[in-house]
This record gives structure tokens, sequence and C-alpha cells, in this order.
């Protein structure tokens, strides 16, 4: 494996980030403790969590992830190993959301305390808000900057116009610019960020770290029917894949991975670290078995062609 950088930054990575939304919903603690040792051990560095992971779980206030990684870090005694990313602006609770300057200071103190660290090595804006001017948010991450409680910034589910205007704010008035971008992007949604955010990324040297990289578990090739939907607590997030282009796309995967003797995960990851605008696609898994295949896509090199039949199965014009 070798590491990358992200964006323009001093940040190096391993080309996977974890996803850390399984922590505290369908990992406890105990089981998240042994897939991070799991994680780090097979060389990787890249930690990609949110204040709000994971309030959707019924008797969850958001934060739990944190909470983990932080209690998880403390008790390895390994923080400065690892490259950390959280995220602010997603609704906490009444008062607790969006990206004005009053808020980000109260939600990276929370973040802080919860992580069990001083700083943040990337800190990204969750989702955007627009009732606050982006001059005012970037001030904000300028401040934290300035006192280390955060060294770099990103951005997440930007439209392309407010991801631009941000970069050209940062640009006019001297302040911290997004070294990076969290967008949706895996082998079946391709169109978003290849017509909208790929050149944005290329023209601005942006690191991408796309989320649901696996398409909620679609590119492992385990659910084939409406019948396997119920296989997992993600089941349902995959039912709209089960159509004629994601069977296509399934077999291309079968095909390809029969090549290379690896899981057809290893290989929708490959796919995507192949890709020049990719830096780090997020994955997450829910055991050691799993994690096996995060291991083999950040070894595997497709070759040109097999890319070629990913590419065309996957084709969205």
């Amino acid at each position: 494996m070798k590491k990358r950088k992200l964006g323009n930054s001093d940040l190096f990575v391993y080309p996977i980030a974890f996803g850390g939304n399984v922590f505290g919903w369908t990992a406890d603690e105990k089981k998240s403790f042994e897939i991070l040792d799991g994680f780090t051990d097979a060389g990787f560095n890249f930690i990609d969590t949110a204040d709000v992971y994971s309030a959707w779980v019924p008797g969850n206030t958001g934060g739990e992830s944190e909470t983990i990684v932080g209690n998880w870090m403390s008790q390895r005694n390994n923080r400065d190993k690892i490259v950390l990313a959280t995220k602010v602006g997603a609704p906490m609770g009444p008062d607790k959301k969006g990206l004005s300057k009053k808020y980000i200071f109260q939600a990276v103190e929370d973040s802080l305390k919860r992580l069990k660290t001083d700083y943040i090595d990337l800190y990204q804006s969750h989702y955007d808000d627009l009732d606050t001017p982006i001059q005012e948010t970037l001030e904000a991450y300028h401040q934290l900057i300035k006192e280390g409680k955060v060294r770099w910034i990103g951005a997440s589910n930007l439209s392309p116009e407010r991801l631009t205007e941000s970069l050209e704010i940062s640009k006019k008035f001297n302040l911290p610019k997004y070294q990076t971008l969290q967008p949706e992007y895996n082998l079946y949604q391709r169109e978003g960020y290849e017509k909208n955010f790929e050149q944005i990324v290329q023209d601005n040297n942006l690191g991408t770290i796309n989320y649901y990289a696996l398409a909620s578990g679609f590119l492992t090739g385990k659910y084939r029917s409406e019948a396997d939907l119920n296989k997992s607590q993600r089941g349902g997030a995959v039912k709209n894949y089960l159509n004629e282009r994601g069977f296509k796309i399934l077999k291309a995967l079968d095909d390809v991975s029969e090549q290379y003797s690896a899981d057809q995960a290893s290989i929708a990851l490959a796919w995507l670290i192949a890709r020049p605008s990719i830096t780090a696609p997020i994955a997450s898994v829910t055991s050691l078995d799993q994690l096996e295949d995060l291991k083999k896509a950040a070894t595997l090199k497709l070759n040109v062609e097999d890319i070629a039949i990913l590419d065309e199965a996957s084709a969205w014009e």
C-alpha cells in the first residue's frame, strides 16, 4: 500500500478510509474495538466519523461513534498514528445544527471531548447551511485552525455551485480552503460525481473521500433478489439497485473478481482506488472477515482491460 496525499494538505493516508457510521449502530464498542484493531493492524490509518453518528438508532442521541473512536484511541494510545476525520452541521437536536460560527465553536468542543483528543486532522462541513454566509463558516474554521483544534477542512454534500463559491471565497479573503470532498460515489452511482464534481476536484486538487463506496452493500454481490434484502439491517437501502443496470454491474464484478481470486467488494473498491480523482473511498465492515476485502482492495491493481469492463457495465451515458 502506498500513502496518498489529501488535497494540498500535509495529511497522508492509505487508500481506504474506515467509515465510522457503524460504530454504535451495527457494531457495539467491543466489536468496534476489534474491527479498528484489525483495520490498523492491516496498515490503514484513516478513520472518518461525524458528530451525528449514530443518532438514527433508537435510544441514541448522536456522538456514539465519536465516543467509541475516542475510547479506542485513548486505550490504544495511538492518536498520533491516526488521521482522524469528523464532521459538523447535521441536526443534533433543537438549535444544534448548521454551520454558523457560534454552533461550530460549540460542536467542535463536543467532538473533541468525545474523541478524547485536542485536535481533529480533517474537520468537514457535513451538510450545507444556506442560512449562514459561507465566509462566516470559513472564518470559524480559520479560528479553529489558529487555535490548533483543527488542522485541515473538508466538505461533504455541498452542491457543485456552493463548493465552487466556497473555494472562491477562501481565495478572495485568504481563508482556509476545503482540501477534500466527500460525495456519494460508487460503481452504480457514478453520474452525480462524474458529471458535477470531478472536474472541480481535479481543477482544485481536492482529495475525494467518497461514501457509499459499496452502494450500501449491493456491490458485495450478496444481494441478488428481494429475498436477500433481509440479510442485514442495511438491506432495505439496496432495493433500488435490483434492476437491469444493477445486475449488469454485478455480472461484470463476478467476471472480474474471478480473474483476481477476489470478492466482488474488493474489485468494486479497487475500481474506485484506480480512478485518478479518488484519494480514499470510505468503507465500513462489521466483522473481521469482511476486513479482508478492504485489505485485498488496497493492494489490488486492476489492469486496463478489467477497468474497461467495469466502466462499460456501469456506464451512465
